[in-house]
């Protein structure tokens, strides 16, 4: 091989070799981003990149980012959090709730952790408290027991005569029997009574579905997990076939043709993990920064939806949709 033919390898070599390889070399920080399922729309996974370069971190010249995506597969997710702390990054942002987190707390006692919209991170033992997580973890939390709550008051203002509701869960997700208990004390103050059916996997929902329709429920509430919100399309295409309305925590709900989602607004949570992770690269111990609480709520609704079901919904809770997907 002459000079000029090894210099064309060579330059070839490096235009095709890894970001990483250039982020170590340059000494940029790395970011690792362990998520539980590819984001619907990549909005949430944009919206991080976007705010980090808001903060003045531009991906491949001012930091990199490690990404990884157990596509659905829970138990990918060790695997997956190893690896990031195998490559040493500067800090792990662990994406899809408690499962993800959990993964990368338990992978490293090192390494900061960032984790975004755990339901309740102190009840999961995953930080000592809101105030003073201690330890390499902090993040932002979904608080989904509080306003899962609210979402039923949401649900008896609609139906007022309503009796009986289903609730999508995923006993995968350890998270979620806290919130189930909290909305079984708020139904009864409501006099609803709710039954839980659980969805482990996307098989499950056809078979939930005929049970949901032999319970014949004025409505169905889908909690807010990594699995049930991938399966957001299909789970309100079922949800038609049996003419039941559909109402979520996650916006996943009614832009896949869901009637109507309440809770916090995904995109501030995520924005706010990048700026944790941006105060962590610059030395602040994740011990000592507080979990962020969701600041904005959201009411949307599926005015298509709406009309396909016959549904009449109150003027006084139309004026306070964020809003409205016709």
């Amino acid at each position: 091989m002459d000079r000029r033919t090894l210099l064309v390898a060579v330059a070839a070599g490096a235009a095709s070799a890894p970001l990483r390889v250039f982020a170590q070399a340059k000494g940029i920080p790395r970011i690792g981003y362990l998520q539980t399922y590819p984001s619907l729309d990549d909005r949430y996974f944009a919206a991080f990149r976007k705010q980090l370069q808001v903060l003045g971190r531009v991906e491949g010249k001012t930091v990199a980012i490690e990404y990884r995506s157990a596509e659905g597969k829970y138990d990918r997710l060790p695997t997956l959090a190893a690896e990031l702390v195998r490559l040493n990054v500067d800090v792990i942002v662990a994406d899809g709730g408690t499962p993800s987190a959990v993964a990368a707390r338990n992978a490293t006692q090192t390494i900061p952790i960032v984790f975004v919209a755990v339901a309740d991170p102190v009840a999961q033992g995953i930080v000592a408290s809101l105030a003073r997580p201690g330890g390499n973890v902090t993040g932002t939390s979904g608080q989904q027991a509080a306003w899962a709550a609210k979402l039923l008051e949401l649900f008896k203002e609609i139906f007022p005569s309503a009796k009986r509701v289903a609730v999508l869960s995923n006993p995968g997700n350890s998270s979620l029997p806290g919130v189930l208990r909290e909305m079984t004390t708020a139904a009864k103050s409501l006099h609803l009574e709710i039954r839980a059916f659980d969805v482990r996997t996307p098989d499950d929902l056809e078979r939930v579905f005929v049970e949901i329709g032999r319970m014949q429920p004025a409505g169905i509430i889908q909690l807010v997990d990594t699995l049930l919100t991938s399966e957001a399309g299909r789970i309100a295409g079922l949800a038609a076939k049996y003419r039941l309305p559909i109402l979520g925590g996650h916006n996943a709900v009614p832009e896949n043709g869901g009637f109507m989602s309440y809770g916090p607004n995904r995109l501030d949570v995520v924005r706010h993990a990048a700026v944790l992770a941006d105060k962590i690269l610059k030395g602040a111990k994740p011990s000592e920064l507080p979990i962020e609480l969701p600041l904005n709520y959201d009411l949307i609704v599926n005015m298509k939806t709406a009309k396909a079901l016959g549904l009449k919904i109150p003027p006084a809770v139309l004026v306070r949709a964020e809003r409205v997907i016709e």
